[in-house]
């Protein structure tokens, strides 16, 4: 493949993963396709560092792990 096509692949994966988010985080439905986050987010990486573009594997890796993050994130402020 191609650098930009593989730009474009992990700029893909990394909007997938951001709306798989979306229903739960701002819509308060819930949703278990966020699941799926555990799949598309390490593509993305890989993608993004096979490609060199390494913001984008950045990204990625941080939406592979956004379940722990927010997990904590609303222990932090929402409390147990």
């Amino acid at each position: 493949m191609s650098k930009k096509a593989l730009k474009n692949s992990s700029l893909v994966c990394f909007i997938i993963c951001v709306l798989l988010w979306t229903p739960n985080v701002l819509m308060s439905i819930a949703s278990p396709f966020w699941m799926l986050t555990f799949v598309v987010g390490p593509i993305g990486l890989a993608l993004g560092l096979v490609g060199k573009h390494y913001y984008l594997a950045i990204l990625n890796f941080i939406m592979t792990f956004s379940f722990f993050w927010l997990m904590g994130i609303g222990y932090y402020f929402l409390g147990p």
